[in-house]
């Protein structure tokens, strides 16, 4: 969340940051209620004070023999006034917490001020398209011909969006995943394996509930969600905590199966492992010093496309506009890869800094090596990668004419076969 101080001291910048992103909050009603909450803190410590006194008075009154019930009364008076603004000031601090939760983020300024995906900014591009003369299969046609996903019995044990990997399929999908944690690794990440049920406060930290709860599956006897994203039960890993400026950057890597309800998501943006509501995917999680966060983002974005290189895969960033990026971003890159079979993008990666709105939720901190007031961390996360996509747009890619699909070389030591078909 963010600071209400910010809030109070910028109230137009925040203003136009929450329109900017397309949402509406009550800032007037926030505002309102941190001046009460500073009026009642004032009137209470005044009148602390004067009770005080009036203990103080009592007592001289009475080792003096003279009559102290007036006082007395005066100072029960006061006694329950101070009573009563405790009471009201916790329930103006429940519903001052209750809307700073509605707060988006607010947008970095080389953020792209737009209200759809149109107004999206391409920033880079990598690779070539296939040149064939045959025509290009769409991944679920390849991988029903091949036997290595079977959509249909995922259907009948689950219901639909719940692939099985099978075969050389599913050797095809864990080796995708030692591959890009065994990159992560070379290049800083430590790798941690987390829950993949987390419990509301981790939800909330992260950003997911309230603006996402909708998208997620909750296991509503146990009061548990099932993660939608690795970052949820990472990013809670130091929640509540002061972490030694020595030790920063933090960087980890996490492979979890990832769960979204995807409702109201139909047609052909579905179709095969478009958009799934099980899928695997690696993902990189940082916590760095403020001044840092945006170039560790431009290195997090570097790390996912490297990934995508290795592999062989065309793709494009694109710098998401204002209304385009989420609740909790100020800044978010993402990374899609061309699936030629479909002739369409597929994205595979959001590589997002948050700043200090998920620390501030969460309570990250990190001590100053001068011995300074501790200050909230910024955390980062991205994909390296979203398998289920990159899943496809591999076998779109690496297709041949006989309807086989190339393994690109360097998951060779971890397939150890070069070809599925």
């Amino acid at each position: 969340m963010l600071d209400l101080r910010f809030i109070r001291e910028h109230t137009d910048i925040v203003r136009n940051g929450i329109s900017a992103k397309g949402l509406t909050v009550n800032l007037g009603t926030l505002l309102s209620l941190d001046e009460k909450r500073r009026s009642l803190i004032q009137e209470g410590e005044s009148l602390k004070s004067k009770r005080n006194q009036v203990s103080a008075e009592v007592g001289r009154l009475k080792r003096e023999g003279k009559n102290a019930d007036q006082v007395i009364e005066e100072m029960e008076a006061v006694k329950a006034r101070i009573h009563a603004i405790d009471a009201e000031l916790r329930q103006v601090d429940e519903d001052i917490a209750a809307i700073m939760l509605t707060v988006p983020n607010i947008p970095h300024f080389s953020v792209p001020v737009g209200s759809s995906p149109a107004d999206n900014k391409e920033v880079s591009a990598w690779g070539e398209m296939p040149q064939v003369d045959f025509p290009l299969k769409p991944h679920w046609e390849l991988a029903e011909s091949l036997g290595i996903v079977d959509f249909a019995r995922g259907g009948k044990i689950t219901g639909g969006g719940f692939p099985v990997y099978v075969g050389k399929g599913a050797i095809l999908e864990r080796a995708l995943i030692n591959f890009l944690l065994d990159q992560a690794a070379q290049h800083g990440y430590k790798e941690v394996s987390p829950p993949i049920l987390v419990n509301e406060t981790s939800a909330r930290g992260t950003g997911q509930i309230p603006d996402k709860e909708d998208l997620m599956y909750v296991v509503e006897r146990d009061g548990l969600f099932l993660i939608p994203t690795a970052e949820v039960s990472v990013t809670n890993f130091h929640r509540d905590e002061i972490l030694a400026e020595r030790d920063l950057p933090i960087r980890y890597v996490a492979f979890t199966p990832c769960f979204r309800r995807e409702a109201g998501s139909y047609g052909k943006d579905v179709r095969g492992l478009n958009r799934v509501h099980q899928f695997d995917k690696v993902e990189l999680v940082k916590f760095v010093k403020p001044e840092s966060s945006y170039d560790e983002l431009e290195s997090l974005r570097t790390d996912a496309e490297r990934l995508l290189q290795l592999l062989g895969l065309p793709y494009r960033v694109l710098l998401m506009c204002t209304g385009d990026m989420g609740f909790t971003q100020s800044k978010k890159y993402d990374l899609e890869v061309k699936a030629p079979g479909q002739n369409r993008w597929l994205e595979v990666s959001s590589c997002s800094n948050f700043e200090a709105f998920q620390a501030r939720r969460m309570n990250i901190r990190y001590r100053p090596a001068n011995g300074s007031k501790p200050e909230f961390v910024h955390t980062l996360n991205g994909s390296g990668l979203a398998l289920a996509r990159v899943y496809a747009a591999l076998l779109e890619h690496y297709q041949t004419p006989e309807g086989k699909v190339i393994v690109p070389k360097v998951l060779h030591p971890y397939t150890r076969f070069e070809v599925i078909g």
